[in-house]
């Protein structure tokens, strides 16, 4: 297959990844050093299920008429949530990929530690994870101190990442931490581009 571009959704009022609270200038630099382009999907802070599915199907029109067929899931063993992508797209034309379905979820993440990938945890629900574990990086310690019961890649929601280096990327994304905040009952670690380091100039 050929990529034609990454697609995520983007809280328009707070410029951040959905979910993950990641910066938009994170984002564009991580599409950058990927060298692929970057499609955004605005979505309201208050986003309900109506609100995403109509961006997301104004964003599926546009990438089928500029001739995509396929979109690639990272999704790894919710049966809920593929029934959910799978029945969104039924009618679109585009067929959904699920490429790490079913894999064992500790050898993805130590597969994707010991072949280079570098991630900082920007996003835990401390009902699931220790609040403290905000901002570490992912790597074999981390999957160590995990609680019992959490998947090794947050696949129930009880962390997400942001990537900064990887054998996808031309260079590393330096990055500076920001501060940590509990919003919403989840926390978050921020991450800021390092002016002059990797990051914009």
């Amino acid at each position: 297959m050929e990529i034609a571009g990454l697609l995520t959704t983007v809280t328009d009022s707070y410029h951040r990844v959905s979910m993950h609270g990641v910066r938009e200038e994170v984002l564009e630099l991580q599409a950058e050093r990927a060298a692929i382009p970057l499609v955004k999907v605005r979505i309201p802070a208050a986003c309900v299920n109506a609100d995403y599915e109509r961006a997301m199907e104004t964003a599926l029109a546009e990438a089928r008429d500029r001739g995509v067929t396929r979109v690639v899931f990272g999704d790894l063993f919710l049966e809920d949530i593929r029934r959910y992508r799978e029945d969104r797209l039924r009618s679109t034309g585009i067929e959904p990929i699920f490429p790490l379905w079913g894999r064992d979820t500790r050898e993805l993440a130590l597969e994707m530690i010991d072949g280079g990938l570098r991630a900082v945890v920007v996003c835990l629900d401390p009902s699931r994870v220790p609040a403290g574990m905000a901002g570490r990086r992912f790597d074999r310690s981390f999957l160590e101190a995990l609680p019992a019961g959490v998947d090794p890649c947050g696949e129930k929601g009880e962390f997400h990442t942001c990537v900064v280096d990887g054998p996808m990327f031309r260079s590393p994304l330096e990055v500076d931490a920001g501060a940590v905040v509990s919003r919403d009952g989840f926390v978050f670690a921020d991450l800021e581009p390092a002016r002059g380091r990797g990051g914009r100039p």
